[in-house]
């Protein structure tokens, strides 16, 4: 079939695709060199980085969120890190509207809007808007999580299935996110999430064309990058950036204090501080980040825009050309 055999909606949905404009979207486990790659790729592109990281967007939380450094940041621009103090509340309807206005900003300016991060649920606000129901509440998520590590996921998962056994048929046992999600939804509401309208996300529907990518080691080459990267982080002193954001108010943040490392250093600081309390927030700060990357590779699996690279068998270079050809030939 030729394109004017087409029917004329099918040619409208083509010619619209077409004359969206590109995001860059990359994103990945943790310790894969996201930050270092999209540097490289902004300069090369005339691109400004938006950061999709749900943690760097308190000031003073640089060392255990990996923040581009000061003179990364001046010689590219780029957007939602560093803008909110401690006493503020951050979620993901606050990122999808204010990652929006800075793309269309950066279009505007004809520069190359590039999207970084491994926050999962912020990623796919952006691709296919803002969730159903009501904010997430900081204090009530706080427990629900607390309540999910003491009791297990399995549980957890039953006492939702036992509310709204339609929701819990739909997904997995051990979607932490999920099941918190619709725990937190009932607490607020008194509604089940399968009360709801169920509006699948039409991701072509949007406003730009996301070109989205997933960066990634295999596991048994990204754990110990993950673990060389906690030491680092120690190293470079995490534990006092902790003690002075302590000194800020961060407990009184329960989305700040329960990120990771930083959950595991003010836990360190409230202890005597012997040795066995250092060798205990080492070992629970290197398992929580592995845990993470684990749950990063599960939430991407479900995004459909997202094309899989493995840096083992491609290489940075490799990876760049790749992204580069992509973004030249949607053109």
């Amino acid at each position: 079939m030729s394109y004017s055999d087409l029917p004329c909606s099918l040619k409208q949905r083509e010619l619209s695709d077409s004359l969206k404009k590109r995001v860059i979207v990359i994103s990945g486990p943790t310790a894969t060199g996201k930050t270092q790659f999209s540097l490289e790729l902004a300069k090369i592109l005339g691109g400004e980085i938006i950061s999709a990281d749900s943690v760097q967007v308190y000031r003073g939380m640089d060392i255990g969120t990996a923040k581009a450094s000061l003179e990364e940041r001046e010689s590219i621009p780029h957007h939602l890190i560093d803008i909110c103090n401690l006493a503020d509340t951050f979620n993901v309807v606050h990122f999808y509207e204010a990652a929006t206005e800075v793309i269309r900003g950066i279009l505007a300016r004809d520069r190359v809007p590039i999207v970084v991060g491994g926050t999962g649920f912020y990623v796919h606000a952006l691709l296919s808007g803002p969730p159903q129901g009501p904010p997430a509440v900081p204090e009530l998520r706080a427990k629900l999580e607390a309540d999910l590590d003491k009791f297990g996921t399995e549980a957890m998962y039953e006492k939702l299935c036992s509310f709204d056994p339609e929701y819990g048929k739909t997904i997995n046992l051990r979607d932490r996110h999920k099941i918190i999600r619709g725990l937190e939804i009932l607490s607020l509401t008194g509604k089940k999430v399968s009360d709801f309208p169920k509006e699948l996300p039409d991701y072509r529907s949007g406003e730009f064309d996301f070109r989205c990518w997933f960066l990634y080691f295999p596991k048994s080459i990204l754990y110990p990058r993950i673990e060389m990267r906690c030491d680092e982080m120690i190293a470079k002193g995490l534990i006092e950036e902790v003690r002075a954001l302590e000194n800020a108010g961060i407990r009184s943040n329960l989305s700040a204090s329960q990120a990771i490392g930083y959950r595991q250093c003010l836990k360190y600081l409230a202890s005597d501080m012997e040795n066995e309390d250092w060798e205990h927030l080492v070992w629970e700060f290197k398992k929580a980040s592995r845990r993470f990357a684990k749950r990063q590779f599960t939430w991407f699996r479900k995004e459909p825009l997202f094309q899989w690279v493995d840096l083992d068998l491609h290489g940075y270079e490799k990876t760049l050309e790749m992204i580069l050809q992509d973004y030249e030939a949607h053109y």
